[in-house]
């Protein structure tokens, strides 16, 4: 009888040692109307290409054993840095004709949070929300004083020109003659890694919408509509229209139906984003669940979307 008793605990204890959390990484660079037939090859390419390239950052770092934060930041980084999305570089611009940016992280171990906004001189935003969330007793910091924080913090600060690039302008240009708020694009950037600590950090950055006025603040940095993380559940970050994100407090509504409900990441994804469409709004959400289940879901015709995961799993899809 002992000896039976010991081989079961032996059992345990080596399956417990071979079962290994899978880490893992998804990521978006935006939603919105996203046809193949207006897309050229080279852009494509182009796209295709840079959103490899993040993907890769974060992954070379979960393989090496980092964390999940220090993957996520230097993701978003990397397509913040990129004139192809509307986050850092190549943001859209404001009816004021400048580029205002907004962003926010946080970690699903101890639901840690930092997030910024309005800000409009910090080359890297997700940079200065990661250390409102780790330097400052504080989750939320806005306009001058989140760019004094990033001051005091070392970060480093561009002139809003640094930001602005030739497409914007047009974009910009397009908007104030039809008289409307946004293009329809939404390049808003978001991260969600797994590492094998198991722990889940998610992160959003953009530049807002195009034509935007009176300083309109979106879902991106505020937690449980653009960016939400929870060990228990998963992480999301979000991208598309941010007042119809907000009103359904999108990422925290997901985690919410896998904690309550026992839903899969898959089927409350698919929920959520139905009630932000029955309201008439239109996005995507990103994200993983604590064994590393992926969801890349929108109601768009497009979303710049990937990830790749311990196990060999690679992907990257832009069209419906």
């Amino acid at each position: 009888m002992r000896l039976l008793l010991l081989l079961f605990f032996l059992s345990l204890f080596y399956s417990c040692e071979t079962n290994e959390v899978e880490y893992a990484i998804v990521v978006h660079g935006g939603a919105g109307t996203i046809l193949k037939k207006n897309m050229s090859d080279e852009m494509e390419n182009a796209y295709i290409q840079k959103m490899e390239e993040a993907i890769n950052a974060g992954y070379n770092i979960l393989e090496k054993n980092g964390s999940s934060i220090d993957a996520v930041e230097a993701t978003i980084k990397i397509l913040e840095n990129s004139e192809l999305f509307n986050a850092g570089k190549g943001s859209v611009l404001s009816n004021a004709g400048i580029v205002e940016m907004d962003a926010s992280i946080m970690r699903g171990d101890n639901l840690n949070a930092g997030a910024i906004s309005g800000v409009t001189k910090i080359k890297n935003p997700i940079s200065a929300a990661r250390l409102v969330m780790e330097k400052s007793e504080h989750v939320f910091l806005s306009g001058k004083g989140a760019e004094s924080f990033a001051k005091y913090e070392n970060l480093e600060i561009v002139e809003n020109e640094y930001f602005i690039t030739q497409r914007r302008l047009n974009s910009l240009r397009n908007a104030k003659k039809r008289d409307s708020l946004t293009d329809n694009k939404f390049g808003t950037v978001g991260c969600v890694a797994l590492d094998s600590d198991g722990n889940i950090t998610s992160g959003t950055s953009t530049g807002g919408m195009t034509n935007k006025k009176w300083n309109r603040i979106g879902d991106v940095p505020i937690i449980g509509a653009g960016t939400y993380a929870n060990n228990k559940t998963c992480g999301i970050s979000s991208t598309g229209w941010g007042e119809y994100f907000i009103r359904n407090v999108v990422a925290y509504d997901i985690s919410s139906q896998m904690e309550y409900n026992n839903s899969s990441i898959q089927s409350a994804s698919k929920k959520t984003l139905k009630k932000v469409k029955d309201l008439g709004g239109s996005g995507g959400v990103v994200g993983l669940d604590s064994k590393g289940n992926i969801t890349m879901d929108f109601n768009t015709e497009g979303m710049y979307r990937g990830y790749k995961k311990s196990n060999g799993d690679f992907k990257i899809k832009i069209y419906k």
